[in-house]
């Protein structure tokens, strides 16, 4: 897979094939081929191991932080830290994993082991959060904070700044405003609004 991922960084994901990952990692096409059935395979197994080192890099964390702009600040720039080795890779390759009908896409069925181990993780953010909330709003947040980090994907992959500073600003500026809004919900005058809010959400899902 480091192979895979250093001839995608230098040839691009198009002109790199099966038998030259082989070669290059020095095994047979058919060890290769026994391990990941395709390119496609061997891009899902780094979303897994991404996804892996995302949540070992959280564990200290959501063990210790009660607050929900902690929680969630912290887990964004876990992120983006545990990815910084992938981000000349990430550049290079957003093209195919922006693509809506593409297998690699983060949206696809064949990423969903990996969207969804995403997904828990933001689901801790909630339930250990100490912080007030609409109970429906609650429920519906993970998945909605999930779609946030998606944004700081786009973002990270577009980011020049040395050390991707702009994007640690970008978090920095954006948990708080979050965290208002979640903090909000559950006051009678806006409770309303989440609400409608939430059957948006279940509407545009279905």
């Amino acid at each position: 897979m480091e192979t895979a991922l250093r001839l995608f960084r230098e040839r691009g994901y198009e002109a790199t094939t099966m038998r030259a990952i082989a070669a290059e990692a020095g095994v047979s096409v058919g060890n290769a081929y026994y391990y990941f059935a395709s390119k496609e395979a061997l891009i899902q197994a780094y979303y897994d191991r991404a996804q892996a080192e995302h949540q070992a890099a959280c564990e200290d964390l959501l063990a210790t932080e009660r607050s929900f702009a902690g929680r969630l600040g912290g887990v964004l720039r876990e992120w983006v830290r545990v990815s910084e080795p992938y981000h000349e890779f990430a550049v290079k390759f957003f093209k195919h994993a922006a693509e809506p009908t593409n297998p690699l896409s983060p949206f696809s069925v064949e990423s969903s082991p990996a969207r969804e181990s995403s997904i828990a993780i933001y689901r801790r953010v909630v339930e250990g959060s100490a912080d007030r909330m609409d109970a429906e709003l609650r429920a519906e947040l993970p998945e909605l904070l999930w779609l946030l980090s998606m944004g700081v994907v786009l973002f990270w992959v577009h980011d020049t700044s040395e050390g991707c500073r702009k994007t640690y600003r970008l978090i920095e500026l954006t948990v708080p405003l979050v965290d208002r809004l979640v903090g909000l919900s559950h006051l009678p005058g806006l409770r309303g609004i989440a609400r409608d809010f939430i059957a948006g959400v279940h509407e545009l899902r279905s």
